[in-house]
């Protein structure tokens, strides 16, 4: 049996999953399953650690290592449950010889075996061959984070920014464009901070510009999400390019300014209509997505509104919206909360909201021709990144397709011609 993994969170920990797959077979290790863990909310290490309790009683023989953000920040907690036979920290998940004593039967004086994640000071890129069952890729090009909002504790599982050089992210990004992938996402916890401990402080706008202008075969460039605060002039002109696709995703939390000062946060919510408007007149295409954090403490009434009326004078589409969650150890949690129910409560009504948007904008979609890069079997995703099912063309396939109707969140599509 070999290796497999069960990831929780962002698109970061997708594409590090490969790579400690990969890594954990180089050292020998066979049979485990590698639990990549996300500490963003106090719901999501709840679910890893029902994941974990789950695997073990439907293989109890299968050794169980749990590494990622949550094992990280939590490392004892984890090492307490019995189900866990080892814990390993960001810093060396990625790494064969974190894996080698457990592949050899060697014994540890220690389960956990995490170190000080502060004290990592570079970022090795990481050349995968492709991902599992996936036609976009994802390549990360930064990791760690040196901004300290009041409510993350990812920086404390990530440690400080670091960058990939440039020169490693394109030759990677080469070996999966000739390995047949048609689309890569670039990946990072702060993406748009890239650069600025790498020599001659390059920038992310000056990194996309070097992807497009040395790898001309690479037909869809995504980037994940983005600190718009952080976006440099390169950034903006590398999005005329259509090959970047027109879908960005913004780390906003909220839409009021005291709020935003709360969380310190390094923008104003007239920067982010600044920003939204500065990109539609590059690219009248775009459509963006948003994070929004519900319920934040001291947030009133009117503050949430505000967040509710940013999101339409914005006209944000896709919405991931966070109850509040007070992660121990955060400035955050120290503040006058408000209850658990108004929280829920209102990140219900941001999600209703959401879905107004999103529905507003496949409506938007019917009747207009799309270019689909399709995932599974009939099943893609347009530039914009909308569903969209395209009968009787395999994965990996570039169509353009004309929207003919809508099944719930999924468009659907006729086909007018396929890519070569």
């Amino acid at each position: 049996m070999g290796v497999e993994t069960l990831t929780f969170g962002c698109r970061l920990n997708t594409y590090e999953s490969e790579v400690m797959k990969a890594e954990a077979e180089k050292a020998g290790l066979n049979g485990a399953l590698l639990v990549n863990t996300c500490a963003v909310t106090a719901e999501a290490v709840r679910q890893a650690k029902q994941a974990i309790r789950k695997a073990r009683r439907e293989q109890p023989d299968r050794p169980i290592i749990v590494t990622g953000c949550a094992a990280q920040t939590g490392a004892r907690d984890f090492a307490e449950m019995p189900e866990v036979d080892l814990v390993i920290g960001n810093a060396d998940k990625m790494k064969a010889e974190a894996y080698r004593p457990m592949a050899f039967g060697v014994p540890l004086n220690d389960k956990v075996q995490v170190n000080d994640i502060m004290a990592v000071r570079e970022t090795a890129g990481h050349l995968i061959a492709g991902m599992d069952g996936r036609t976009r890729a994802f390549v990360q090009v930064q990791n760690g984070c040196d901004h300290r909002c009041t409510f993350c504790i990812i920086p404390y599982g990530r440690g400080p920014s670091r960058s990939v050089p440039m020169g490693a992210v394109v030759e990677q990004m080469k070996t999966l464009v000739a390995n047949g992938y048609r689309e890569i996402v670039l990946t990072g916890v702060d993406v748009t901070s890239y650069g600025a401990d790498l020599p001659g402080t390059p920038t992310l706008g000056k990194l996309v510009q070097a992807i497009l202008r040395y790898i001309p075969d690479l037909p869809r460039l995504r980037l994940s999400s983005i600190d718009s605060i952080e976006a440099d002039d390169a950034l903006f002109e590398a999005l005329a390019d259509p090959r970047v696709m027109p879908h960005l995703h913004l780390s906003l939390q909220s839409g009021d300014d005291l709020i935003l000062k709360r969380m310190k946060r390094r923008h104003l919510r007239a920067d982010t209509l600044e920003f939204v408007g500065k990109v539609r007149a590059i690219r009248p295409d775009i459509v963006f997505g948003a994070d929004f954090i519900a319920g934040f403490p001291t947030e009133t009434d009117e503050m949430f509104e505000n967040t509710l009326n940013l999101v339409a004078e914005a006209d944000i589409s896709f919405l991931h919206v966070f109850p509040f969650s007070p992660r121990e150890g955060t400035p955050a949690a120290r503040m006058p909360q408000l209850s658990r129910a108004i929280a829920k409560a209102r990140a219900a009504q941001l999600r209703a909201l959401g879905d107004e948007q999103y529905n507003k904008f496949c409506e938007k979609r019917l009747g207009q021709v799309e270019d689909v890069l399709v995932e599974r079997e009939g099943l893609g995703r347009t530039t914009q990144f909308i569903p969209i099912l395209v009968p009787g063309h395999a994965a990996g396939a570039l169509v353009t397709a004309r929207v003919t109707g809508r099944d719930g969140d999924t468009l659907r599509g006729e086909p007018l011609r396929t890519a070569a």
